[in-house]
């Protein structure tokens, strides 16, 4: 199993179904916020490459928060059910599921 950061994370919104995942980011010292839901990530604000091998989210980025939000995800009205995760609170959740 690949145990790359990205793939955890995808892991982890597939054993906790009714979760999103919002991820800021920064990759190659740019910004970004990728959502993680159901085993899938996606860009918030670049394109996301159609070829599933090439990760959304690189090993070499760094993990500024992460925001848990119950599904559906609206942008316009989340519901968050916790805010501003460090990768440090992050790496408890996905050990807690086994990721």
């Amino acid at each position: 199993m690949n145990n790359s950061i990205g793939k955890r994370l995808e892991q982890y919104t597939v054993k906790k179904s009714q979760e999103v995942l919002i991820v800021t980011v920064e990759i190659d010292d740019e910004p970004d916020k990728i959502a993680v839901f159901k085993g899938f990530s996606s860009s918030l604000m670049r394109p996301t490459a159609f070829d599933p091998d090439i990760p959304v989210l690189p090993d070499t980025a760094t993990i500024i928060t992460i925001d848990r939000i119950a599904s559906p995800y609206n942008p316009d009205s989340p519901r968050y059910l916790q805010q501003d995760i460090s990768w440090e609170e992050m790496e408890v959740l996905l050990l807690e599921v086994g990721v």
